[in-house]
């Protein structure tokens, strides 16, 4: 099966804060914020939606083909794709722009305050869709330059592959008929619970009638596991109880990885999700997005 991985490819400074985010903003003075966090330490990780959706599928067993853009220092980033028999001949190299980089704070409760630079981002991926079987293929759509996930939503409409639309971060930046565009004809939608507030909310659809423009929503609900609407049922999907809980980063990519592998192994949507929720416990075992490693029957059994 040919799995695309539209998105990001950034370089993640993740830093931790030892207090909580919530003691040092005031609500009534949300209009003037300005606040400062000194935090513990700060670590490099390689990160982007579609690194590290890549990444978990690698470690399912899978060759996904990343759509990307990366900056002139991507050296370090192929030597990682390398080593972890990734492809990386379909990610564009932009020689004028650094690699999109993410500067990721996490308090004590596990909140996360995020600065983005696009970079490289910003410019145009290229991949000829010819040479794909639209039965043999699904792709994933997830947070990158908006241009792109118009255009890679639009393409697999016109050759009828299968697509799963994740807007997450993204989703500020967004009109509600763009935003509309891209949920129509998608077999999924998935988002975090909040990013599904917004998304009713910029769109003006509730949730029965985004159902009629996506097959499936599912919406993450962090340690409170997930939940699938589909026209017919709304399903709870528990989560899995990691180890330990180190950093909760990336497990909404491990998740997504995960449900991509059940749906191609043509598990139901139950099944699939709560492959989703099994990679997503392996990640948040570890500090970065792609730092975890399991074996297929340590998956198995957490499954």
């Amino acid at each position: 099966m040919n799995i695309i991985v539209y998105g990001s490819m950034a370089y993640d400074r993740i830093m931790d804060y030892p207090g909580y985010f919530s003691d040092h903003i005031l609500p009534e003075k949300i209009h003037v914020l300005n606040v400062c966090f000194t935090v513990n330490s700060m670590i490099e990780k390689f990160g982007g939606t579609a690194g590290n959706i890549a990444y978990a599928l690698s470690l399912l067993g899978e060759k996904p083909i990343i759509l990307a853009t990366i900056g002139r220092d991507y050296h370090r980033y192929f030597e990682w794709l390398t080593k972890n028999k990734i492809a990386y001949e379909d990610i564009a190299i932009i020689e004028e722009e650094l690699t999109a980089c993410a500067y990721i704070i996490t308090d004590r409760a596990d909140n996360q305050i995020t600065g983005f630079n696009p970079g490289a981002m910003k410019y145009h991926s290229y991949f000829n869709f010819d040479k794909l079987n639209p039965k043999e293929s699904i792709a994933i759509i997830a947070p990158g330059n908006l241009g792109e996930m118009m255009k890679y939503s639009t393409i697999c409409k016109t050759r009828s592959i299968d697509y799963i639309f994740d807007p997450g971060q993204s989703l500020p930046m967004w009109d509600s008929q763009d935003l509309i565009q891209c949920i129509e004809g998608s077999k999924i939608m998935i988002s975090n619970d909040y990013e599904l507030e917004l998304i009713i909310s910029k769109t003006g659809l509730d949730r029965k009638k985004l159902l009629q423009r996506t097959n499936t929503i599912i919406t993450t609900l962090g340690e409170l596991g997930s939940r699938v609407y589909t026209q017919d049922c709304e399903i709870d999907i528990p989560a899995i109880k990691p180890k330990e809980v180190v950093d909760p980063t990336g497990a909404g990519d491990a998740y997504r990885a995960g449900l991509i592998k059940g749906l191609i192994q043509s598990r139901n949507i139950e099944q699939s999700a709560q492959m989703g929720s099994v990679c997503a416990s392996f990640a948040i075992e570890c500090n970065g997005t792609q730092e975890y490693h399991f074996s297929q029957i340590e998956f198995e059994e957490r499954l």
